[in-house]
């Protein structure tokens, strides 16, 4: 064997057993066949199809982002009034997207125009239908779709840290390709998410409120008969559990807080768990503020100082401490929180608030033994498949044809090889990519063959009849390899989950293929020709 060929089959071996370590690692002894089985099962990520795991599909609230979007523009906007000295008259917001402004004098119609175009783009001004003297400001339809844009990626993004938060392996969150503000949401072995599913689900939209009336309302309606059946301007009603003495839970109540938040989760900067000083036993989350909010935060707890401001975590009032000295940038929430529940929604506001709710829309649990099956099928699909082709190979090109299962087997070993050491998920449908690999090793093969033996055919000797052979059939085999790994490309970018686990596979696969079929291969052939006689006949 020359030198040129002994480092060719050095570095064959080197890939072959950089392969084994990234299977089965480092063997440890004594060692078992388990244990083998066991390393190599470790090592393989199995996405939801063969895993089990649990398949969600939420929908974001989308309409909710624009609304809070319009309840700012609505409060700045009352601001700037005042503040110019515009004298109007009611001033109320309409189905999310408008704010109408009626009685506003003739004189100060120029100046709210003025004050609209140059404070308020994301809104246009026209004549209110009905009104004399009334004007109603309409959200610009391209603000609006950014506004549903950017509330879904936000709500992609902070699901992934959410689920990342959780410790889950190899989850996917994605759009569900069908619009409708739709997020698909997969959780492979966690077949009783039930843990995940609430972190999820929680909003974690939190705000902070000034408490108008200190004692809530058992009702509704015992709110609004105290207030002459309509409520304050710019307060609401948000529902939330009434604490009693001890800190135990005296049922649901309402409280009348102030619509106008004073901080909001965005504002966030941090929230670890803790023990209650107030409440032993329980557990509060401590939370820090940004500079910005800060700086809204402490005028406004030093001027209320002795009421109360409510802690609402999704809607609902988790508690409304008494502001009892000035809070700047460190604060807590209490709520009776367990030692889990206060861990939960610290990741949930670290993870980020989300800017609109969520609904949840559908699941599907997938059992471990579906997964099982689906796996022993489809490897007995492959190996009966790769069986049938080593047949075809063995008995159509005799001894050449062994060379060509040994790159095929090489190629199957180096392709799972790098999922496991690189940690990409197999699915089912990469199974299906597994045996497509197997076919397109198959034509390369048998494109390389068939131009040696029709160079053999041609007169020339077995050493020519190689290099020529190998040398005409690797364009074409380059050519049909790049026109595949374009479709899986595309596949990659545009697909869901398991169509990205297909393409994938195939990637690996065809990327696999060409060193095994056109490199190892064109050393087994050097290897043999080197000892074999020059008058002896090629078997293939």
């Amino acid at each position: 064997m020359d030198s040129n060929l002994k480092w060719k089959a050095i570095f064959i071996l080197a890939v072959v057993v950089i392969c084994l370590y990234g299977l089965f690692g480092f063997p440890s002894f004594p060692t078992s066949w388990a244990q083998v089985t066991g390393n190599f099962q470790n090592r393989m990520q199995l996405g939801l199809d063969l895993r089990g795991g649990s398949h969600l599909v939420l929908q974001v609230q989308v309409q909710e982002a624009v609304t809070n979007h319009t309840d700012q523009i609505y409060d700045a906007l009352q601001d700037q009034l005042h503040k110019q000295n515009i004298t109007t008259g009611e001033i109320r917001e309409l189905n999310g997207t408008q704010i109408l402004i009626r009685n506003v004098p003739p004189a100060s119609t120029g100046a709210l125009q003025a004050l609209v175009q140059n404070q308020f783009p994301d809104f246009t001004m026209s004549q209110a239908a009905g009104e004399q003297n009334g004007f109603l400001l309409t959200m610009r339809a391209s603000v609006i779709a950014d506004i549903e844009q950017q509330t879904m990626d936000q709500s992609l993004e902070t699901i992934r840290r959410r689920i990342s938060g959780l410790g889950l392996k190899e989850p996917n969150v994605a759009p569900t390709g069908r619009g409708q503000d739709e997020i698909l949401v997969e959780l492979p072995g966690e077949g009783d998410p039930t843990r995940a599913k609430q972190i999820i689900q929680a909003g974690g939209q939190l705000k902070f409120q000034l408490v108008l009336d200190d004692n809530p309302y058992p009702s509704e309606a015992a709110a609004l008969a105290t207030h002459g059946g309509v409520l304050p301007l710019g307060s609401e009603l948000i529902p939330g559990k009434i604490e009693s003495a001890g800190g135990q839970s005296g049922g649901q109540g309402w409280y009348l807080l102030n619509r106008s938040p004073v901080v909001t989760g965005a504002d966030l900067r941090h929230a670890t768990p803790g023990p209650d000083g107030n409440q032993p036993g329980f557990y509060q989350v401590n939370f820090s503020v940004s500079n910005e909010a800060a700086k809204r935060l402490g005028p406004f707890t030093g001027a209320n100082v002795g009421h109360r401001m409510a802690v609402v975590l999704d809607g609902q009032v988790q508690s409304d401490p008494v502001i009892e000295a000035q809070i700047n940038d460190q604060g807590y929430i209490e709520g009776n929180f367990t030692q889990q529940q206060a861990e939960d929604l610290s990741e949930i506001l670290n993870a980020g608030a989300l800017p609109a709710s969520i609904r949840y829309l559908e699941e599907r649990t997938i059992g471990p033994s579906l997964g099982a099956d689906s796996i022993r099928e489809g490897v007995q699909a492959s190996v009966a498949s790769l069986i049938a082709v080593w047949i075809f190979l063995v008995v159509y090109y005799r001894l050449s044809g062994i060379n060509a299962v040994v790159a095929l087997l090489l190629n199957l070993v180096i392709l799972i090889a790098f999922m496991a050491i690189s940690g990409s998920t197999l699915t089912l449908p990469g199974i299906a990519g597994v045996v497509l690999t197997i076919g397109m090793g198959v034509d390369s093969n048998v494109l390389v063959f068939e131009r040696i033996r029709e160079e053999l055919r041609n007169g020339k000797a077995n050493a020519s009849a190689v290099d020529v052979g190998f040398d005409k059939a690797f364009l074409t085999i380059i050519d049909t390899h790049i026109t595949t790994l374009v479709s899986a490309a595309f596949l990659f970018l545009f697909g869901s989950g398991p169509v990205k686990g297909f393409a994938i596979t195939l990637t690996i696969g065809l990327l696999a293929n060409l060193f095994t079929s056109v490199y190892v291969s064109r050393v087994i052939f050097d290897w043999h020709l080197s000892r074999m006689n020059r008058e002896a006949e090629l078997s293939i």
